[in-house]
C-alpha cells in the first residue's frame, strides 16, 4: 500500500524504509536486502538516495520512496491512497506515469483511490465512483463520460469547473 502521506518512518533512512517490509516478511542476507532496496528505488527514479532521511526529501521524493517500499516485497496488488494529493503538477504526472509503468513492469493490479479525475483517467482502464458509501457506477472512461447517472455527471462537472 502507498499511503496518502507516504507514512515513512522519520527515524529511518530512505533505504531503511524500503528495507523494512523485506525484513518483516523474509529472512534474507543483508547483501540481498540492499540489492532489492537499490532495485526498487531505481524503479521509482531514486538511485542513490538510500542514506537520505525523510526530512531531507521533497514531497514527490517521499511519495516515490513510499512507492518503492510498497513494491519491495513484489506484491500482486498495490493500493494507492490519494497518491498525488499535495503534489505539484509535474510530480503528479511523474507519480501517474510510475503507476502505469509499474503495472506494466511488475504485472501488478493497481487500485487507486483518488478525487483527481485526471489522475484516475491517466492510470486506469476501469473506474468506480463511490457516493455516500456505495458504488454509484463502475465502468470505462467512455462509459463514465456518457453516463446519465447524476452523481457521475456532478463529479465530472466538478472536475471541469475546477
Amino acid at each position: 500500500m502507498l499511503f496518502q502521506g507516504s507514512a515513512l518512518f522519520d527515524s529511518l533512512s530512505a533505504g531503511e524504509n524500503v528495507a523494512f517490509p523485506i525484513r518483516e516478511h523474509f529472512r534474507l542476507a543483508e547483501k540481498e536486502i540492499q540489492r532489492i532496496v537499490r532495485e526498487k528505488l531505481g524503479l521509482v527514479g531514486l538511485e542513490g538516495v538510500e542514506e537520505k532521511m525523510p526530512a531531507k526529501l521533497s514531497g514527490g521524493m517521499k511519495k516515490r520512496v513510499g512507492l518503492a517500499r510498497a513494491i519491495a516485497i513484489d506484491p500482486e496488488i498495490i493500493l494507492y491512497d490519494e497518491p498525488t494529493t499535495g503534489l505539484d503538477p509535474a510530480n503528479t504526472e511523474r507519480i501517474n506515469q510510475l503507476i502505469v509503468e509499474l503495472q506494466r513492469i511488475l504485472k501488478v493490479t493497481s487500485i487507486v483511490v483518488t478525487h483527481d479525475l485526471d489522475s484516475a483517467y491517466a492510470v486506469t482502464d476501469r473506474l468506480a465512483l463511490l457516493h455516500k458509501g456505495r458504488i454509484a457506477m463502475k465502468g470505462t472512461k467512455k462509459e463514465f463520460e456518457a453516463s446519465e447517472i447524476q452523481e457521475v455527471k456532478d463529479f465530472i462537472a466538478r472536475k471541469i469547473v475546477e
